[in-house]
This record gives C-alpha cells, structure tokens and sequence, in this order.
C-alpha cells in the first residue's frame, strides 16, 4: 500500500505535466509521423484518449471494442469534415470538456450499454477530429490521418491495459484515474 501512495501521485503528476514538443515537420518527418507524434503533443489529447480506454475497461465486454472504435471512427469523420471545409463552433472548449466528462464517467464507472458509450466518445471525438485537421499543415491528408488514428488507438489500448491492471485491486484504482482526469481536465481550463 505504501507504494502506491507515492505511485498514483506520481503517475497524476506525469500526466499533468504538459510535454515541451513542436508538432513533427511532415517534410522533414513524412506525414504519417507528424499525425502520429500529434496526439501526444497536446495533454488534453492523451488524457481524453486514455480515458476512453478506461472507461472501456469498466464497462467490459464489447464496449473494450466499441467505444474505441467509435472515437476512431467519429474522430476521423471530424477530421474530413475540417479537410472539406466544416466548420464547427466550440473545438478547443468541446475538447477540454471531453477530458473532465470522460475522467468523471470513470470516476462514476458510469454503466451503460456499448451503443450509448461509443455515442457518447463519439460526440467527443467528432471535436478532437476537426481539432486535428485544422492544424495539419502540408502533411498528406491520408498519411496524416492514418497517423493520428494509429496514435489514438495506442492510447485508448494503454487506458485498457491501465483499467485492467488497476482492475485486478478492484474498481478504486480506476475510479481514482478517472477523477485524476477529470481534476486534470479542469485544470487545464483554468490553467
């Protein structure tokens, strides 16, 4: 028990902590590498990212696959939809909302079906999609979304592996990092 009274604060702090990276030049890089390197260029990215996947863990069954999937999917439907033009209102504010909804639905180990969750991340994710095309620069539209989509898919496996492992103490460890997201979350909107 004491290790984990220095472990979760020091895993909260390395997640807050905002990395010091440019985004990948896609002519210097390739454009699969600046998509891929974009997602943990931003905090409110990975936080959202991860905590889907551990919202995924609590809820189980297909939602592990659902959910994800879901974000991907709508995720990528924002990012065309940027790339031909869509405009849509309250990007950034819609994705710093999405770091605290999504930390408190772990923290609640909020239940719903698989459906109602994947809808749910995909508003979401329609935002951090567009979030994603607006600031691509000269990268190759299919390399750079197959990039940031390889990316997220990363995040929401570690935030299943995250939930599964913290799962096997019971549901107080998940529930922790999902408040820790959400206090991360609020704090970058008042940061």
């Amino acid at each position: 028990m004491k290790k984990l009274k220095v472990i979760v604060p020091a895993a909260v702090l390395a997640l807050a902590a905002s990395p010091a990276l440019a985004h990948v030049n896609p002519a210097e890089h390739g454009s699969f590498a600046a998509g891929f390197t974009h997602p943990f260029s931003g905090v409110d990215h990975m936080l959202a990212m991860v905590a889907v996947g551990l919202w995924a863990s609590v809820l189980g069954g297909r939602a592990m696959f659902t959910v994800p999937a879901a974000f991907v999917g709508v995720m990528l439907l924002g990012f065309a939809g940027s790339m031909f033009g869509l405009s849509l209102p309250f990007v950034e504010p819609a994705i710093l909302a999405s770091v605290v909804v999504l930390g408190l639905l772990v923290a609640l180990a909020l239940p719903v079906s698989a459906a109602a969750g994947g809808a749910l991340v995909g508003f979401f994710a329609l935002f951090h999609g567009h979030a994603h095309g607006s600031e691509i620069g000269d990268a190759s539209f299919l390399a750079y979304g197959a990039g940031f989509a390889a990316a997220t898919i990363v995040l929401h496996v570690a935030g299943i592996a995250a939930g599964m492992a913290f799962g096997r103490f019971g549901t107080t460890l998940v529930r922790i990092a999902g408040g820790a997201t959400a206090f991360g979350g609020l704090m970058l909107i008042a940061g």
